[in-house]
């Protein structure tokens, strides 16, 4: 098979765990886009911290894109038009304000280029490290937020939050997409949207078929994506349940398990 398109999830995926590109996989994805593949980024991330990545790897240059807020957005890389934006109503958001302090975990969401929550805690100071964001803590989250926003996160110790995950999916699944994209931090988008059914949505306008696209990832907002892709690829420092839903296991991200995936699937094929 040619594949014609990568998708690659950032956070322990693409990216070290110091947060950089080995020389290795970006050399891989390169030659990559060279030879015509296009390279799609896929995250959790807001795209404003995908954009370094994006233009390291030379994204621009070769026509490729962004799949960024869980796939709440999709954006052309060399023109910047936003081709896919998905939201959520104030009202929604109010409600999952209301079910954390239920749940007794935290909660920030995003206006702008901000991270916003009514109180700054360890793991939203996580997410202002990881995307470069700066936090603004408000007096009153429900009387702030007036406008759709794109995603929410519940954030909390990781044996608290598997549990939240579990009661709000069910309590939720006719309303939003629930999701952890690390083990402290619970996604909210609208409901449908993933990683998987927004690179449905990129294909069809590129007029790539799913059995030409190949999608690397870690964790559980990267699944849908996973069983979509012609080709589902885990990394080796994937969960168990992650590994077993892919067709391949490649390497970790910190021994450039993407760089031997493309060389195998890809350069040397």
């Amino acid at each position: 098979m040619k594949y014609k398109m990568i998708v690659l999830d950032m956070d322990d995926t693409l990216l070290q765990d110091d947060h950089t590109v080995s020389e290795a996989t970006k050399k891989a994805l390169i030659k990559a886009q060279e030879q015509g593949v296009k390279v799609v980024l896929a995250s959790g991330r807001p795209t404003y911290a995908m954009w370094e990545t994006a233009k390291e790897l030379h994204l621009s240059d070769y026509g490729s894109y962004i799949l960024s807020f869980n796939g709440a957005k999709i954006t052309n890389c060399r023109t910047n038009e936003e081709i896919f934006s998905s939201t959520l109503l104030p009202e929604v958001v109010h409600q999952l304000f209301e079910l954390s302090k239920r749940e007794k975990v935290w909660l920030h969401t995003y206006v702008g280029d901000t991270i916003i929550t009514e109180e700054n805690n360890p793991f939203t100071e996580i997410e202002a490290q990881i995307t470069g964001l700066p936090i603004k803590t408000v007096p009153n989250f429900v009387d702030y937020i007036k406008d759709p926003v794109v995603k929410v996160l519940m954030v909390k110790e990781a044996d608290i939050l598997v549990n939240v995950e579990k009661v709000l999916q069910t309590e939720l699944s006719e309303q939003l997409s629930v999701m952890r994209s690390k083990p402290f931090f619970l996604e909210f988008t609208e409901k449908g949207v993933t990683k998987g059914t927004s690179l449905s949505i990129l294909i069809d306008r590129l007029g790539i078929k799913r059995e030409e696209v190949i999608a690397m990832g870690d964790s559980y907002n990267d699944a849908a994506m996973i069983e979509f892709a012609g080709l589902g690829i885990a990394m080796g420092n994937a969960p168990d349940d992650i590994k077993q839903i892919a067709d391949y296991v490649t390497d970790t991200n910190n021994n450039d398990g993407v760089a031997k995936a493309v060389e195998k699937f890809i350069l040397n094929a």
